[in-house]
């Protein structure tokens, strides 16, 4: 009887959490959809107006007062999600998704160098953690259901559930993967995956279209990508933090930051000559997957431009913008080394950021969904050895530390990224 009893039980769990699950994966689905119309409209509208990117200033000035009025509470972002789930008691506010949707489309219409992980992710968060008090679950429950709502709107933005699965699993803490959420992770990044699909979303699609065999000469090119990979990502998450921090001393009023960014950004794109890094990047990806490529150093180019936007207050997420970072910057390697440009744009497509978001197996997936199982093995390499490299750097400063990355390195078992940081200026902008 007792075991008849465990299995009814674990049964009746797996119902209860499926059902939960599925609500926030239709939720978050159908927000990522919203959002991705809106987002394609304001690249569309930018790109047939350069004029507004004049404009990218006062946007900046409106988002950074909005958020200074009304979005206190939600302003450190995927962090505040992060805290929420380690800490119980706290509650997610529901202007947390129309603020992120809204602020993310400005920052794209204006110029911003920005993605849209950050914003999908706060969107499923938000969503599910109000779905969470609205059916008045235990606070235990609605920790599990943030997770589900970062794998919902990750899964859903990208067309990556596998992934979506697995980075709300792996992206709480370093070392530790949280199996408890397993069920609904799953169910909500698959059916908000569906369910953006269904509405009539489309993603961006890469193809490498000659995998090379798999050698030891190819294996350890793949090797030192890796650590370079690693390294830009630490270099990213760094120069993205020096802005804040920059930007707190020099400008007191905090919704003011955005302004000067934005000029900022106005007089890189005169100085790159191009206004290729603006927005997500896409048409940058696009060519280090084909023969003509991107120029050499494309990828600082990107880098600055995106910590800038971020750095100084505008939203949005890293995440594509590291996409387009590593993509480049795999082109470049490869084209210096004599290797296939395209596998290596590949490669950096994802390790980038495996090695900024610590999420290294979230990221060998993502890479499986995108460009096939034939890359498994060199995805795996360069991921895993960027996610080494970047040591303990990142985009997410509330991530803990469960297991330290080597024995050497001096970390306290939960610990925050943030924690082994020290004492930083007081700023209001924590995290996209």
């Amino acid at each position: 009887m007792d075991k008849l009893r465990e299995h009814c039980y674990l049964v009746g769990s797996l119902l209860k959490w499926s059902l939960l699950a599925a609500l926030v994966g239709i939720a978050a689905g159908t927000g990522s959809a919203i959002f991705l119309f809106g987002l394609y409209w304001a690249t569309d509208t930018r790109e047939a107006n350069p004029w507004l990117l004049g404009l990218l200033p006062f946007g900046g000035l409106l988002i950074g007062w909005v958020y200074f009025r009304f979005g206190k509470l939600v302003e450190a972002g995927n962090n505040l999600l992060l805290d929420r789930i380690h800490r119980s008691g706290d509650v997610v506010s529901w202007r947390m998704a129309p603020l992120i949707v809204l602020a993310t489309i400005g920052t794209h219409l204006f110029g911003g160098s920005a993605g849209r992980e950050g914003t999908a992710v706060q969107l499923g968060g938000g969503l599910a953690d109000l779905i969470g008090r609205l059916l008045r679950l235990a606070d235990i429950d609605r920790r599990v259901m943030l997770m589900s709502g970062i794998s919902g709107g990750f899964g859903a933005v990208f067309g990556t559930p596998l992934a979506g699965t697995v980075f709300g699993l792996e992206v709480l803490a370093i070392g530790r993967i949280r199996y408890d959420a397993l069920v609904p992770c799953l169910v909500a990044s698959t059916v908000g995956d569906l369910v953006c699909r269904g509405l009539g979303t489309h993603h961006h699609l890469y193809a490498v279209e000659v995998v090379p065999e798999v050698t030891i000469a190819l294996l350890l090119w793949v090797a030192v990508a890796g650590l370079i990979f690693g390294l830009v990502s630490s270099v990213f998450s760094e120069l993205t933090l020096a802005v804040q921090w920059l930007a707190v001393r020099l400008v007191a009023t905090p919704w003011m930051r955005p302004f000067y960014g934005g000029l900022v950004v106005i007089g890189l794109t005169y100085a790159a000559g191009t206004r290729d890094y603006l927005g997500l990047g896409l048409p940058l990806i696009d060519q280090s997957f084909t023969a003509a490529g991107v120029v050499g150093m494309a990828f600082a180019w990107k880098l600055l431009f995106t910590a800038v936007t971020l750095g100084s207050g505008f939203k949005g997420g890293e995440v594509t913008p590291l996409f387009c970072i590593g993509a480049t910057l795999g082109y470049s390697f490869a084209s210096l080394t004599g290797q296939p440009t395209a596998v290596f744009a590949a490669l950096g497509f994802v390790a980038v950021f495996a090695g900024a978001a610590n999420t290294p197996l979230a990221c060998v997936l993502m890479g499986i969904e995108l460009f096939g199982a034939d890359l498994a093995i060199p995805l795996t390499l360069a991921c895993v050895f960027s996610y080494v490299a970047s040591g303990h750097h990142g985009i997410y400063l509330s991530q803990q530390i469960d297991t330290p990355k080597s024995r050497s390195l001096t970390a306290t078992q939960g610990s925050s990224l943030r924690d082994l940081r020290g004492p930083s200026p007081r700023r209001s902008d924590s995290d996209r």
